[in-house]
């Protein structure tokens, strides 16, 4: 039988869980006074205006708006419903929900539940079948001859799919999935003859989770010579590779702690690598880096150390990826590999000291890296390509905002190519004048300061009328007191002049009403209207300074009511007017309109 479920136990799930550890699962945030900031994951920026409040439980963007509580920040992160924001946070508060109804959620989110429950199946059955099938005992074997151990084994839950073609579309089937809906789900194809098979059988299979460790994809490596070498899950709502890393679950908390994210190319790397004591890895999945997953990382991290296959193209998706994440805010670091290398090769040939002292902690800076990278397009021993080769370095030089950095690789030329600084010095000027970019003395603003003035000066709200401002102190602070909303009640009722406000008013009298205490995050679940939560957000965040006197209530309200006074007045005239223009006596209609346009200018001042 389906149930409602109560509004007692919507809230009881919300008070159980601190909204700045779910917002922190996608967020990097760092405490500012009373609230923390981060990077706003709604659009994109390099300076930090995103808001958490945690004695309020709420957040706010002071750059594009968005803002409410736990369960609205949950639903326009992933684009759940209601429904299913309440369903993950429940699970993460331990509590146990009634079914809900279908009428709640769309059939087309009913199926994408049914997806993701097929792929936590299936990912406990291909690591049962890793040591209990058969085929299983070959892949086994391969990851053991890899030197992967059975902890680690168990820890990324690797499996394997077995050779049989209809056992994986039965054992769905016997769980009740349709095989068209696994099929959609990237789980199932089909070929010619209608038939239905596991378009992963016999391959080790690396499961892919999201942030929050749901499996919503594989990843499968054959282990014969079938083509392709690696196989993932087909693209859909649920399994999107350019929004995804591989391992972000599990490395979260220790790319936290480092403060720095290992990017690999692979899955086996990110493997090797924690085998070798490097838990903060991470991989893309068999693509080149996104403008999505690298703003998702500059949420997450400052620093990100790219650790890609030391050959050509290896060393090219380097330098692509530094560029993407650079663009982004991200401090680049590059682990230089002996070429021809990839980080699971170097492990097995030099061991995870090795890797982890000389590769991994020794990453050079992106600027290093690209002091080495542009040497292969050039003939060093050539004087011209010498020449071309440190105009190309200078014309990354220049670029640097810390002079320091300047002045330091700048050295490294003198010392290596025989160059006075006095030469070099010159070279920069006329570089940084072509690129209208100043030469930064002491006095000057650092390009993170401009950024932040410039975004306080965007964000100057022009003045508005006494009684509109009137209108919102009153309501921040009945937002915080119901003593003061009930002395408003009884003074003004929604007797505000923006509709918008009185819509706030109506809904808060009635919220004490029932008994509640003042609670922003609660409040908020009163309202669908995006545009309301935004603006109660916005009212909850400014910190008001108690406390307030009568008399202040009481101008604040006086305002209001002087507002509505001259409004009704206008509307009396305009009636008057209106008559003086049917009695043919223009003298008297223009009268009446020279009185409205004072009174209009009396209230705009």
């Amino acid at each position: 039988m389906v149930e409602r479920i109560s509004d007692q136990l919507v809230e009881e799930i919300r008070s159980s869980i601190d909204i700045v550890d779910v917002v922190g699962e996608y967020v990097q945030l760092k405490k500012q006074g009373r609230n923390y900031f981060g990077l706003c994951p709604f659009h994109s920026e390099n300076t930090p205006s995103f808001s958490v409040t945690q004695d309020k439980q709420i957040f706010h963007c002071f750059g594009c708006g968005k803002g409410g509580n736990v369960y609205t920040f949950i639903m326009e992160m992933e684009g759940y419903s209601f429904g299913q924001a309440l369903r993950l946070l429940a699970e993460k508060a331990g509590k146990q929900l009634p079914q809900i109804s279908t009428s709640s959620e769309s059939n087309q989110s009913d199926e994408a539940n049914q997806i993701l429950e097929a792929y936590q199946w299936l990912s406990k059955l291909y690591h049962h079948l890793l040591y209990h099938s058969k085929d299983g005992k070959d892949g086994l074997k391969y990851l053991k001859e890899r030197g992967f151990t059975d902890q680690t084994i168990e820890k990324f839950q690797l499996g394997f799919s077995p050779h049989a073609k209809e056992f994986i579309a039965e054992f769905l089937e016997k769980k009740g999935y349709h095989r068209q809906t696994m099929v959609k789900a990237g789980l199932l194809a089909v070929n010619d003859r209608d038939e239905y098979y596991d378009r992963f059988q016999g391959r080790i299979i690396f499961p892919i989770r999201n942030h929050i460790g749901k499996c919503i994809g594989f990843g499968g490596r054959t282990i014969t010579h079938q083509e392709p070498k690696y196989l993932n899950s087909a693209e859909s709502s649920l399994f999107q590779k350019g929004k995804l890393f591989y391992n972000f679950d599990l490395a979260r908390s220790s790319i936290r702690k480092e403060g720095v994210a290992v990017l690999f190319e692979g899955y086996a790397d990110v493997i090797a690598a924690y085998q070798a004591d490097v838990s903060n890895g991470i991989a893309t999945l068999g693509t080149s880096l996104t403008d999505t997953q690298a703003r998702l990382l500059r949420r997450y991290v400052d620093t990100v150390l790219l650790c890609y296959d030391g050959d050509d193209a290896g060393l090219e998706a380097t330098y692509k990826a530094s560029q993407l994440l650079m663009k982004y805010g991200c401090n680049v670091k590059i682990a230089a590999l002996p070429y021809g290398l990839d980080p699971d090769d170097f492990i097995k040939d030099y061991g995870a000291d090795k890797f982890k002292n000389d590769v991994i902690e020794a990453g050079k800076t992106y600027m290093a890296f690209m002091i080495d990278y542009f040497k292969k397009d050039f003939k060093l021993h050539q004087e011209g390509d010498r020449i071309q080769y440190i105009e190309r370095v200078m014309d990354e030089i220049a670029k640097l905002e810390k002079p320091i950095e300047r002045e330091y690789y700048m050295n490294e030329l003198v010392n290596e190519y025989n160059i006075s600084m006095e030469v070099l010095t010159e070279e920069l000027k006329s570089r940084m004048r072509t690129n209208n970019k100043a030469i930064p003395d002491k006095h000057s603003q650092t390009g993170h300061t401009k950024e932040i003035n410039q975004q306080k000066s965007r964000k100057r709200k022009k003045l508005l009328p006494a009684y509109v401002n009137a209108e919102r102190q009153l309501l921040k602070y009945m937002l915080q007191d119901h003593t003061i909303a009930e002395q408003v009640r009884n003074d003004l009722g929604v007797s505000f002049n923006i509709d918008d406000h009185k819509v706030i008013a109506t809904y808060l009298y009635g919220f004490y009403e029932n008994g509640h205490e003042a609670n922003v995050s609660q409040f908020l679940a009163s309202f669908e209207d995006e545009a309301i939560r935004k603006l109660v957000v916005e009212l909850s965040m400014d910190f008001m300074e108690w406390e307030i006197s009568e008399q202040e209530i009481d101008d604040y309200i006086r305002l209001i009511k002087s507002e509505q006074d001259e409004n009704q007045r206008i509307k009396e005239l305009i009636q008057l007017q209106k008559n003086a223009e049917r009695q043919n006596d223009p003298i008297k209609a223009a009268e009446l309109a020279m009185e409205i346009l004072r009174i209009k200018k009396e209230m705009k001042n």
